[in-house]
């Protein structure tokens, strides 16, 4: 009985042990089954967001690219609009030069036969006058005809002493031209300044083509920031490594060329970093102009110039009258001036000084209303320049009359400098005048800060200050520019008015 007993608790025992293990098993089965179950999980979502990520790169590859096929569509269709303008120009210009010849010819005809039916009549009221001086002899005596043929001969001895006098005059004349000739040929043969053209875009190089990537940024912030902040327009093409700068002011131009490598150099791109950059540009080009206005008026060897007239003359390095730079212009025309005084034996100094100033008014004249000779002639005259130096100036283009020898040489210098062959393009003065006076029209409304003409003239910029200009004011405003724009100018195609309105608020943590 006791050895029953026994066996029946050892299985007891058993069976109770056996459920124990199968329990502790199934829960250690179930654990690892949720954990594999979590794992699976994981790597699905991980999968998942893998597979997200790569759609999204993919999809914005394709619009990158969908871009740059469209502005180089753009591009192309530009350059065929400026060549159908180019050609339609020539066309123009060779329809009024053959008028202008017919109605030269037409002219020279009538004025020929205006002559000749004069000649005509003297002709006949010579003869006349002949026949009646024979009928008058026939019946005449001695004495008479004496007198007659007295008066006769010292009419003809009259005449001929007025021809002598006459060819005096011319040949004193002629020789008088052939000096003034040689003393401006002299002066043209030792003024050898050379011109640099000057262009509408700068390239800049990249150390590789993901830069290009960089400088558009996360949805083109940074290529936005830097043509909002600049007033140039950034051009992103299938150029490898390099971006082109496009603008009509030179100034801007130079100043978005060292923004742009400052921030290549850099390697931080973003819209804080590029206003920095182009704050310290601003600054460099400011000094540059000082420095270049400096070396101007050493070069022309012209001492107790005014600090303000050197800034001035240094600005005029960024300043073009079509096509011709106006720095190396001014230095031309003192370089000339200073020969022909020389020869003339005027005062050398003050020719080449008025030279030199002659075209100062060009560096503010969007800044003062009026001429720039009248505008540099008083700039000259409240900085204290001699006064036959400010007549000079003033008279150069015939605003006021020339009461000087140094002002009719300097405005014969100046007319050389301008009219020798390749010195001057009118198309490029003609297309910058047409941007600036697009800029000036969005500039006279209240509630503009600043604005740019960009696309060649086919789209113009305007930030607004936003405390004074709502957001239904800006959309007004635009149509206001738009109008004005179609009123006053004449353009090609159409122009598109770009209103930004953006506002900033900024505290400091202290």
């Amino acid at each position: 009985m006791l050895e029953v007993i026994k066996y029946l608790l050892v299985l007891i025992i058993g069976a109770v042990i056996g459920f124990l293990l199968r329990k502790y098993l199934a829960e250690v089965k179930i654990s690892s089954a949720e954990k594999e179950a979590e794992r699976i999980l994981a790597e699905s979502k991980k999968e998942a967001e893998t597979l997200r990520k790569e759609i999204i790169l993919k999809a914005k590859d394709e619009a990158y690219s969908l871009k740059a096929e469209v502005e180089k569509e753009n591009r192309e269709m530009r350059s065929e609009i400026q060549k159908l303008e180019k050609r339609l120009l020539q066309r123009e210009e060779s329809l009024e030069s053959k008028r202008q010849a017919l109605e030269l010819k037409e002219k020279e005809i009538l004025e020929r036969e205006k002559v000749n039916e004069t000649r005509k009549e003297e002709l006949n009221k010579l003869l006349s006058e002949e026949k009646e001086l024979l009928q008058r002899i026939a019946k005449m005596s001695l004495g008479e005809a004496r007198e007659i043929l007295l008066k006769k001969v010292e009419e003809e001895a009259k005449q001929d002493a007025a021809k002598i006098i006459r060819e005096a005059e011319n040949k004193a004349r002629e020789e008088a031209e052939k000096r003034a000739r040689n003393i401006i040929t002299l002066a043209i043969q030792r003024c050898a300044a050379d011109h640099v053209a000057e262009t509408t875009v700068s390239v800049v190089p990249l150390p590789n083509d993901e830069m290009k990537g960089r400088i558009i940024g996360r949805e083109g912030r940074n290529i936005r920031a830097f043509e909002n902040l600049t007033g140039i327009n950034l051009i992103i093409d299938d150029t490898p490594e390099a971006v082109i700068l496009s603008s009509f002011d030179p100034v801007r131009r130079e100043i978005a060329r060292r923004t742009m490598e400052k921030l290549i150099l850099d390697g931080r791109i973003h819209p804080a970093r590029i206003e920095e950059m182009y704050e310290k540009s601003k600054e460099e080009v400011e000094a540059q102009i000082r420095e270049v206005g400096e070396q101007a008026v050493f070069e022309a060897g012209v001492s107790g110039i005014h600090p303000e007239l050197i800034r001035a003359l240094g600005r005029l390095k960024y300043r073009t009258s079509y096509g011709q730079n106006v720095l190396q212009h001014s230095l031309e025309v003192a370089y000339l001036a200073s020969v022909m005084a020389s020869e003339l034996g005027i005062d050398i100094k003050s020719a080449k000084r008025a030279g030199l100033l002659h075209d100062i008014g060009k560096a503010i004249d969007h800044e003062v209303e009026g001429a720039h000779a009248i505008i540099g002639a008083d700039l000259a005259k409240r900085l204290k320049e001699p006064q036959q130096v400010c007549h000079a100036i003033m008279s150069h283009h015939g605003e006021v009359e020339p009461q000087t020898v140094e002002a009719v040489i300097v405005q014969a210098a100046d007319t050389i400098s301008a009219s020798r062959p390749g010195a001057r393009r009118e198309t490029l003065e003609s297309y910058i005048k047409r941007l600036e006076k697009l800029e000036s029209i969005a500039e006279a409304h209240a509630g503009v800060e600043k604005c740019y003409a960009m696309q060649a003239g086919r789209e113009i910029r305007i930030m607004v200050k936003p405390q004074e200009v709502s957001d239904d004011a800006a959309d007004l405003l635009a149509k206001e520019i738009a109008k004005k724009i179609e009123e006053e100018l004449e353009y090609p195609g159409q122009i598109r008015v770009m209103v930004i309105r953006e506002h900033r608020a900024v505290e400091y943590a202290k």
